[in-house]
């Protein structure tokens, strides 16, 4: 037996050794199998993995946060946003349903952390005696802390503040603010788990109007702590976006980093924030510079945030009927002066993204070119865009009976000088995120995927959202698991221009798929947005439903029916019953001309939920006028993919 089984052993040697003599050598068997390895996951060259953040967190370092009320601070930003329970500022138990995977601080940079040093009565701010009154009147509450924020912003925003109280580049407490903030974002940076960036918000506020940008960098803090913020009060700042532009140029030859700012919602700009014209610069048209400048250092746009979303309106897309969603329509952001029909096309992405192939037409280079992407603008220091845990844009917003009624009256929360016109505290909305494919969890892959447009915004859930561009995808591709392989190998993401038509293709085509919220509700429908300039140069749009749930067939005017609508208000919630968990295709434009110039984008679309408005009508028992809105459709919107004729 032992020399029977030696035998064996020894053949079976033989045998692998044979073996292993004659296999081919690894070079060789990539060439059989047309340069890939055998392993379908072996040195994939895309990102597979989807992170959710917000770029857009005020704390108590803000003047408007900490003066109405915000004692939370960066680091309490940080320890909710990665998991942990915090007290809120009201003194409320919170915790977020899923930790985020990124997270950006981005207090004003003008007087950063100066209210802070008012309310503790920081030496320099007691020995001066403004600062002493402002330190008497915040700690006092109530109406004298309301009046004295507005006071404290409007006096620095004119320079009528002493020394001691203007907290600006070269002031050493402000100096100190940041060097916290920067040391905040690295103490808690978990690379592969829990990303935190360096950030600040750039707040240009012309004529009331909102121009404000976040700045985030892709540095630490070896870079950016050789910087300080900068300020939009000259002279040391100033609210011009081409001098931001000029300051993140100086800080990249300076240092070696990597900045990027994105413009907020533009809903509150009356116009301005996608004006046609330099308001810089006497109203001079735009040219190829600017729009070079903007192309370059703002890659993406915040469509959607806790006031309102600013994709489209009904007035500029009446065919639209998902246009009147969450919409602050009614005046500028200090409610000076009211909104015009003329102004809209100037504070909606949709129209920008149009308004934009026309600028190209004329000055060589599309200054609007941007993704789409959401976030809070909480000054609170936390997101809550879960409509069941919704916490309010600022500290007396947090949950209580009045937030929404107030003496059996609508609560307002702003109001023009003359009382014509007014937002609600109702109006708030629970939103938004911000999704990036990226390689992995760090600053470094997350950062890049924003520059590189491959980002989407949601109103709060987490949806899973793919979409490619290309001339061969079939049908067949849309069902297959291998859904991102065959994207990246057949076409481009979300963000990036389509390659040049291959002979004989005669429309581009698009893979779009779309997952819903693990812990959120179905999915109605995917729509495709298309812009493009018709041959005399006008800007166009249209909308087409391209994936849809519940075998639904479209009416006599082509139209798809409404999904339903299963909420129990009672509750209040809802149902899954109808919706689909996942929906994708592969369309094909039907109007496709290649002289035109073109952008798509995706828009995908939730079942009916409860508002944030019927949770509060729930837990405190309130009887919610009916102008109030109770359920919602939650949505996504992807990056645009551009098109250009062959020249």
């Amino acid at each position: 037996m032992f020399r029977i089984a030696t035998l064996i052993g020894l053949a079976a040697s033989f045998s692998v050794a044979a073996q292993a003599q004659t296999t081919p050598p690894v070079d060789t068997v990539a060439g059989t199998l047309k340069g890939r390895p055998y392993s379908p996951y072996a040195d994939r060259a895309y990102p597979t993995n989807v992170y959710f953040g917000d770029t857009h967190v005020h704390t108590g370092l803000s003047a408007d946060a900490g003066g109405s009320g915000t004692t939370l601070m960066p680091r309490d930003a940080y320890r909710y946003a990665r998991g942990d329970q915090i007290m809120t500022n009201t003194g409320q138990p919170l915790k977020v349903r899923v930790p985020f995977d990124f997270y950006v601080v981005t207090d004003h940079s003008d007087a950063l952390g100066a209210i802070r040093d008012i309310i503790d009565g920081a030496p320099n701010i007691m020995a001066d005696p403004t600062g002493r009154a402002y330190h008497e009147d915040f700690n006092a509450g109530g109406e004298t802390a309301a009046r004295a924020m507005f006071r404290l912003i409007g006096q620095f925003s004119q320079g009528e503040l002493s020394d001691a109280l203007n907290y600006q580049p070269g002031n050493s407490a402000y100096a100190r603010t940041w060097n916290d903030i920067i040391a905040a974002a690295e103490e808690f940076n978990d690379p592969g788990v829990f990303t935190t960036f360096v950030g600040f918000e750039w707040t240009s506020p012309v004529r009331g109007n909102n121009l404000h940008r976040n700045v985030i960098f892709r540095d630490g803090a070896e870079r950016a702590g050789r910087v300080v913020p900068y300020t939009t009060t000259p002279p040391l700042g100033s609210p011009d976006p081409r001098d931001l532009w000029a300051w993140m140029e100086n800080y990249e030859a300076t240092t070696g980093g990597d900045v990027t700012a994105i413009p907020h919602n533009g809903n509150l700009s009356n116009g301005m924030m996608f004006a046609l014209v330099d308001d810089f610069a006497d109203g001079a048209p735009l040219d190829a510079e600017y729009a070079e400048a903007r192309q370059k250092w703002e890659r993406l746009y915040e469509v959607t945030q806790m006031k309102g979303t600013g994709e489209a309106h009904p007035l500029l897309s009446p065919e639209d009927r998902f246009a009147d969603f969450e919409l602050w329509d009614v005046g500028n952001l200090d409610f000076s002066q009211a909104v015009t029909p003329a102004m809209l096309p100037g504070s909606y992405a949709r129209a920008a993204l149009k308004s934009g192939l026309a600028l190209e037409s004329q000055i060589g280079v599309n200054p609007f070119k941007f993704g789409m992407v959401g976030a809070s603008d909480t000054h609170t220091a936390f997101s809550s865009p879960d409509e069941d845990s919704f916490f309010g844009k600022f500290a007396s917003y947090e949950p209580s009976p009045d937030r929404v009624i107030k003496d059996g009256a609508l609560h307002v929360s702003g109001k023009s000088a003359d009382d014509s016109f007014k937002i609600y505290t109702w109006q708030y909305s629970a939103s938004g995120l911000t999704a990036v494919w990226a390689e992995e969890n760090t600053r470094g892959a997350i950062f890049d995927a924003m520059e590189r447009r491959e980002a989407y915004a949601t109103t709060g859930p987490r949806m899973r959202v793919r979409l490619f561009g290309g001339w061969t995808f079939k049908e067949e591709d849309a069902v297959r698991r291998d859904l991102a392989q065959l994207g990246y190998d057949n076409g481009v993401p979300m963000g990036a221009d389509l390659p040049a038509a291959p002979e004989g293709a005669r429309a581009p085509t698009f893979l779009v798929y779309a997952l819903r919220d693990p812990m959120g509700a179905n999915l109605d429908r995917i729509q495709m947005i298309k812009g493009w300039l018709d041959a005399d140069g006008t800007p166009q749009e249209r909308i087409y439903d391209v994936a849809w749930s519940d075998g639904r067939s479209r009416d006599a005017d082509g139209r798809l029916p409404p999904v339903g609508n299963t909420v129990d208000l009672s509750l209040p919630s809802w149902t899954n019953t109808i919706g689909a968990a996942e929906l994708g295709t592969v369309w094909t434009d039907p109007d496709f001309d290649p002289s035109l110039k073109a952008f798509y984008y995706a828009r995908v679309i939730e079942i009916p939920t409860p508002r944030w408005t019927a949770y509060d009508a729930v837990k405190f028992h309130l009887d919610i006028p009916e102008s109030v809105p109770l359920t919602i459709q939650e949505r996504a919107y992807t990056a645009p993919i551009w098109y250009q004729p062959a020249r």
